[in-house]
């Protein structure tokens, strides 16, 4: 015998969990989770920090609203984030620093001195920066776990190793079949699966949107001299690297994005040296010891902004996907708008119509 809920949300990871926390009691919610436990994919692969820049000004609403809701859950340590460029990209710097000043973001363009009180070793070719001090590091694992426990609390139950094999249109909802050979009828299906955002919909046969995952590298170093606490997430305004200390450690990304079906993802021996070949043009640090690397996957909409909303087709089926690398930083606030349109509530503080799934018919 099947069992019966009003909402089965698909994918337990940061998205999934976070929504169902939202929605609460006021329905009746299973997530659906693959694997052995949640938050194995990209909520456990984050490069973990809160910066209101990071994704764009579409991706800045979303963010900037999250931060105090994760102030208040004490998940956020301060950082600050300093993204720069050379002489070339000066215009660059200038219309970045204006761009995100105008919306309400704290920044702070500063010259090669301020630049070099920031990232000691810092090679000569940088010149020019802009600094946000709002920038946090965010404690993802605990954000995951506070989202899954209000979850349970309010009643949700979580299903792990239940693969989503199955989903039928029955009468006003959902009958859904999982890899444990078990059924699962819903009035409400969300697709809340990360890189396996389009799969899920081809399989309850509603038109995927064209969310495409692709592959993040982050690798941990052993640098010298050795990293310290104030040292600022630093981003080049190319976007061709990121680096943050963690631990005494340097957490550092080539700024990939390879296309890639969804998986399990691998870091490639080419990233991992473009990162560090990346590292060599920006300080004249020494690396000791390459520690630790890893890869995630982000995915992203065709127009780069998350998807939340009912599709236009397929009233029934709601999505919840394609926040790209900013799902962590914006979930408080991406779960209130998701569960707003969800159970049919007045908006909140962030406007849902740009994220809305009728943008792509």
């Amino acid at each position: 015998m099947a069992t019966r809920c009003d909402i089965a949300v698909v994918g337990a990871g940061m998205a999934g969990a976070s929504l169902a926390a939202a929605i609460g009691s006021r329905a009746r919610v299973v997530m659906l989770e693959a694997e052995d436990h949640p938050g194995y994919h990209t909520t456990g692969r984050s490069a973990a920090f809160w910066t209101e820049s990071y994704g764009g000004p579409g991706i800045q609403p979303l963010t900037t609203a999250s931060g105090p809701m994760l102030h208040a859950l004490g998940m956020l340590t301060q950082r600050a984030a300093l993204t720069i460029g050379t002489d070339a990209q000066s215009d660059a710097i200038d219309a970045f620093a204006a761009r995100f000043a105008a919306l309400g973001v704290e920044v702070k363009v500063l010259e090669r001195e301020g630049l070099l009180q920031s990232v000691p070793g810092l090679r000569a070719t940088w010149t020019r920066g802009v600094l946000e001090p709002s920038c946090c590091d965010i404690d993802v694992a605990a954000l995951h776990q506070h989202y899954l426990a209000a979850a349970g609390k309010a009643g949700t139950e979580l299903r792990c190793r239940a693969r989503l094999t199955r989903a039928e249109r029955e009468g006003s909802g959902w009958r859904l079949g999982l890899a444990d050979g078990t059924e699962l009828t819903c009035d409400i299906l969300v697709d809340a699966a990360g890189a396996w955002a389009d799969p899920v919909a081809e399989l309850a046969g509603v038109r995927p949107l064209g969310i495409t995952p692709f592959r993040r590298t982050v690798v941990q170093l052993d640098v010298e001299p050795a990293t310290t606490a104030d040292l600022p997430l630093v981003l080049d305004i190319a976007e061709t690297f990121y680096f943050k200390p963690d631990a005494g450690r340097l957490w550092l990304s080539p700024h990939d994005e390879t296309p890639s079906p969804p998986c399990d993802a691998a870091p490639e021996e080419i990233d991992v040296a473009l990162a560090i070949e990346r590292l060599g043009d920006v300080v004249d640090w020494r690396i000791r010891r390459l520690d630790r690397r890893w890869a995630g996957l982000r995915s992203f909409a065709p127009d780069r902004l998350p998807v939340y909303g009912f599709d236009p087709r397929q009233p029934r089926f709601f999505w919840c996907a394609g926040q790209g690398g900013f799902g962590i930083q914006t979930a408080p606030a991406a779960a209130d708008l998701a569960a707003r349109l969800l159970l049919g509530d007045a908006p909140g503080e962030v406007d849902p119509g740009p994220y809305l799934p009728i943008r792509f018919d």
